[in-house]
């Protein structure tokens, strides 16, 4: 018993860590499975139309969701949406099919789970996922594809980042919070995905949620994403520059032709507010 408060005290202590922490890209094999020589397409209309109702755009590359007006007004239609893509046979399809399918299904799924439990002030609130030191709604098993079992984690760890080892990736998945990369105003669509990532990427690079340069030039603030997926976008500084510079405006990409052999990062920020309009 003389040990049970210490020990609870270091649990406790490690739940932040363990909570803020970023799942590895762990492959699932079975996953990989794709017909290159297939030209069925999948039909997102459904999650268009409700983009189209409820989506708000800010300002360039900044969006905001009505959670309140989708509820009411869409909550069974994006339900029937979700339904359609679970009944889908996605090893039949090519590789371009796939990736939109997925990104397409994980926005989905994140807009509805915070439906399900709105109002809420964080994502991170809707403590659904299993497990002591779990927290948010990314662990939980959601969704069931080819008869398999997923959650939220498992389409962007285990199938997205290890399958297509593309960085753009972390621009198009959004988790429902102001810091994350906008949710897009249009839904995936195989046949423009190059193009639509790399809007992603513009978007969010180009954004104060992504790079925060000091007033004198010295460092750069960044957004927690490039710190918990570092790996992904370059595991070196030069690496990681020349990824971000594809995507900078003329003042950071000129700043990162100086600074990207040897980056002078001050930290690194993220809101986890909910990205509702109504806030």
């Amino acid at each position: 018993m003389r040990f049970f408060v210490p020990v609870l005290i270091l649990l406790w202590a490690m739940i932040p860590v363990a909570a803020n922490a970023a799942p590895d890209a762990d492959l699932w094999p079975a996953w990989q499975v794709h017909d290159d020589t297939s030209d069925a397409m999948i039909n997102h209309s459904a999650w268009q139309v409700i983009l189209d109702h409820h989506l708000v755009l800010v300002s360039p590359g900044v969006t905001t969701f009505d959670y309140a007006s989708a509820k009411t007004a869409s909550r069974a239609q994006l339900g029937g949406y979700l339904t359609a893509m679970q009944s889908i046979a996605i090893d039949g399809y090519n590789r371009d099919q796939q990736m939109a399918f997925w990104i397409n299904l994980y926005n989905a799924q994140t807009v509805a789970v915070v439906l399900d439990h709105y109002p809420v002030d964080s994502i991170r609130d809707i403590d659904i996922s299993p497990g002591l030191f779990s927290s948010g709604p990314w662990d939980k098993k959601l969704l069931v594809v080819e008869g398999r079992q997923l959650s939220l984690n498992d389409i962007e760890h285990r199938i997205l980042r290890p399958i297509w080892q593309d960085a753009r990736i972390h621009y198009a998945l959004n988790c429902a919070s102001v810091g994350c990369p906008a949710l897009a105003a249009s839904a995936y669509d195989a046949d423009r995905i190059e193009e639509q990532l790399d809007k992603a990427a513009l978007a969010f690079i180009r954004d104060e949620r992504a790079v925060q340069l000091a007033p004198d030039g010295s460092e750069v603030e960044l957004s927690s994403i490039f710190d918990w997926y570092r790996s992904d976008f370059g595991d070196s500084d030069a690496a990681f520059s020349d990824h971000l510079a594809r995507y900078a405006g003329l003042e950071f990409a000129t700043w990162l032709s100086v600074h990207g052999d040897d980056l002078p990062i001050s930290g690194y920020h993220y809101d986890w507010s909910l990205n509702d309009s109504d806030s």
